[in-house]
């Protein structure tokens, strides 16, 4: 609950995004009004079975859905748009964005047969001036991986808010920096309250490759490939699959972009011109036959995907399965996807089947590819610019709010000027000075599995660990409940699972619980269904953990049986 006094107060506080890598959600609540800085989701790791992704609880802006002024986002990657079909579904809001970050994001709701016609969208741009009463809105142009990117800068009676989203400085990036440097130095000279910063970058303690630096490696690799050449690439590396293009043309290499149809941003980004290549250059692969390999020398075959499908589909390729490509050991394969978590064993598994089959590959570390998000020399950079009276670390884990910290004190901030936050902290400034942390909003979690747009939840979640660690075993009998006489059965199966000791197979005794259970059940006038597979769970839980160490999740099927009547219904 949050209190007010007549006098300037402004909080700013995170449903997702501080100390975690992902579901970037920041909100900004000015006289009661709040304004939402981007609405992303997180990609799960390896350990949470079967989550596809996972998004913010957005309880308290549904409880305050009256009071959202709208939704203003940076750019179209998912941890910072992927949550926003989450809010629409609840409560309509304008949303506001750049050409292409907008494109993306309608591309997507789409997918989810969201109404785009009942919900204002509005592009936006580096010369826009958004009017919200006594609070305007700008933007300005930053460079990063993919095109339109913007920073939102809220401008109230104490001063500038900054979000700036991923950025960098690179200034071999292809956007107008002159105007960015004019916009930043008005924001500096009008006076910033407080920087929210992408932090990500702060902990690097190595030189990151440049534009032009993975430019010329790009060039010396094609110059020096006479046969096929295949690029991984995530699809949300946009400029860097138009450099690879760019490059592929003056060689005159034939292209072909392996996903594009599938690939909802590449396939947008052509649409709308930011991804240009000449239709000559074109490759139109048709299916391998017997006629036809798709195997010519001067083709270059992009594979883009997201998180792990660039792998999946390099794996097919390597074991001759895939309907467009079937790897050979004189082509070359150049990696350009560092592993997201979660991946990384099937990347390093994928690099072994690939060198099953050619040893020409060129795998880019980190330190040799163009890095999306500000190095600490960048972040001292844009400190020096805007001068904030306050920084707050956004946009990355612990680790790197804290290394973020250290980069500030290198420039002249106190500890008492860098707020270090975490979800649900509600940082308050009065009249232009910050009060520390008032209070706290509910935040948490929510896990989908596909298409369902539902909470996964706990219960399922350990389930499902459980299944992956212990496997599951399966008792079944026939009864009849009238004789109380076993029909057929017990039957027992199991799923990932061995039910053996040291001491042999466990079946006898595992029969032997059963017979136990069933007598104590058997001999009431009526059989109670519920506490008979209560008990049976109860006992072989028991007896397979003593035995095996292991806790498979057990699953007793009883069938009512009436023999006389030719009836069955499963309890």
């Amino acid at each position: 609950m949050l209190f007010y006094v007549f006098m300037a107060e402004i909080h700013i506080f995170s449903l997702g995004g501080i100390q975690e890598d992902g579901k970037n959600l920041y909100v900004v609540e000015i006289e009661e009004r709040l304004f939402i800085l981007d609405a992303g989701l997180k990609y799960p790791t390896s350990e949470l079975y079967g989550v596809d992704m996972i998004i913010n609880d957005i309880s308290f802006l549904i409880e305050n859905k009256e009071r959202v002024v709208g939704i203003f986002l940076t750019h179209a990657h998912d941890d910072h748009i992927g949550g926003v079909y989450n809010i629409l579904k609840e409560f309509n809001t304008p949303v506001f964005a750049s050409k292409f970050t907008m494109a993306v994001l309608q591309d997507r709701l789409k997918e989810e047969n969201y109404p785009i016609e009942k919900n204002k969208f509005i592009i936006v741009n580096s010369k826009s001036l958004l009017h919200f009463k006594d609070v305007d809105v700008r933007f300005f142009d930053v460079a990063h991986n993919v095109p339109d990117c913007l920073g939102i800068a809220i401008k109230t009676t104490d001063g500038y808010i900054i979000y700036t989203g991923n950025y960098n400085f690179d200034q071999n990036s292809k956007i107008n920096y002159a105007h960015m440097y004019r916009e930043l130095a008005i924001f500096a000279k009008e006076g910033v309250l407080a920087l929210m910063t992408d932090s990500l970058g702060a902990d690097s303690d190595q030189n990151r490759g440049t534009i032009l630096e993975f430019n010329l490696r790009l060039r010396n690799i094609l110059s020096q490939t006479s046969n096929r050449i295949i690029f991984t690439l995530f699809s949300s590396d946009i400029l860097k699959i138009q450099q690879i293009i760019d490059i592929a043309v003056s060689e005159n290499k034939k292209i072909a972009i392996l996903g594009r149809k599938t690939q909802r941003l590449v396939n947008q980004a052509m649409q709308l011109g930011y991804l240009k290549c000449p239709n000559e250059n074109m490759a139109n692969l048709k299916f391998i036959d017997e006629k036809n390999l798709n195997n010519f020398k001067n083709l270059l075959v992009l594979v883009t995907g997201e998180r792990h499908e660039p792998y999946f589909m390099l794996q097919r390729m390597a074991k001759h399965i895939d309907r467009l490509i079937h790897l050979e050991p004189t082509d070359t394969v150049v990696v350009l996807t560092n592993p997201y978590l979660g991946t990384e064993k099937m990347a390093a598994r994928t690099l072994d089947i690939i060198y099953r089959v050619t040893t020409n590959v060129k795998e880019f570390k980190a330190n040799l590819l163009p890095e999306s998000s500000a190095n600490r020399e960048e972040i001292k950079q844009m400190l020096n610019i805007l001068l904030p009276k306050y920084v707050i670390p956004v946009i990355g884990e612990y680790r790197h709010q804290y290394a973020l910290r250290m980069v500030a004190n290198c420039v002249g901030y106190q500890d008492d000027q860098i707020i270090i936050l975490d979800n649900g902290d509600i940082a308050t400034f009065i009249d232009g000075k910050y009060c520390g942390i008032t209070g706290s909003v509910p935040i948490g979690e929510i896990l989908l599995d596909g298409k369902a747009f539902k909470d996964v939840g706990d219960v399922v979640m350990k389930d499902r660990e459980l299944l992956a660690e212990d496997g599951l075993l399966m008792i079944c009998a026939n009864i009849n409940p009238k004789t109380k006489v076993l029909v057929a059965g017990p039957e027992i199966i199991t799923k990932g699972f061995v039910f053996s000791n040291a001491e042999g197979d466990l079946s006898a005794e595992i029969l032997e619980v059963f017979k136990k259970v069933s007598i104590q059940f058997l001999v009431n006038k009526f059989i109670n269904w519920s506490e008979y597979k209560n008990a049976l769970k109860t006992e072989l839980q028991h007896l397979i953990y003593k035995s095996t160490k292991r806790n498979p999740i057990i699953i007793p099927v009883l069938i009512s049986t009436d023999i006389e009547n030719s009836k069955k219904v499963t309890k």
